[in-house]
């Protein structure tokens, strides 16, 4: 998989350049399952979570390093790429926080973890 992201590819023909993004688009698909994971973490952590706690220098800082690495892309086409990133990030931690509180509800006895 890391393959698909540091190899160079040269397709010569739609088939091949469909099979060459397909292997992008796979490693593409776990980096951000993996990146929404650690941003639940860190929404676990904040004092202030969720929406309310975006930090929007260090968003804007995050694009500004992206596009250094990605040039051709440029601060103004990832910009709302990475918002759309961070926005699934907090969706998610959000439909997690929800569960895991309507858990602890559904359990007499018990009271849900804060997260």
């Amino acid at each position: 998989m890391v393959g698909a992201l540091t190899r160079r590819e040269t397709p010569d023909s739609v088939v091949a350049a469909r099979e060459a993004i397909d292997r992008v688009d796979a490693a593409l698909a776990v980096l951000l399952e993996r990146r929404a994971e650690l941003a639940g973490t860190i929404q676990r952590l904040k004092p202030v979570g969720g929406f309310a706690g975006r930090d929007a220098d260090r968003e804007r800082s995050l694009v500004a390093e992206m596009a250094r690495r990605a040039p051709v892309l440029g601060e103004a086409r990832l910009g709302p790429i990475m918002n759309a990133v961070i926005e699934a990030g907090l969706h998610l931690a959000e439909e997690r926080r929800s569960a895991s509180r309507e858990r602890g509800a559904e359990t007499p006895g018990t009271e849900a973890s804060p997260e």
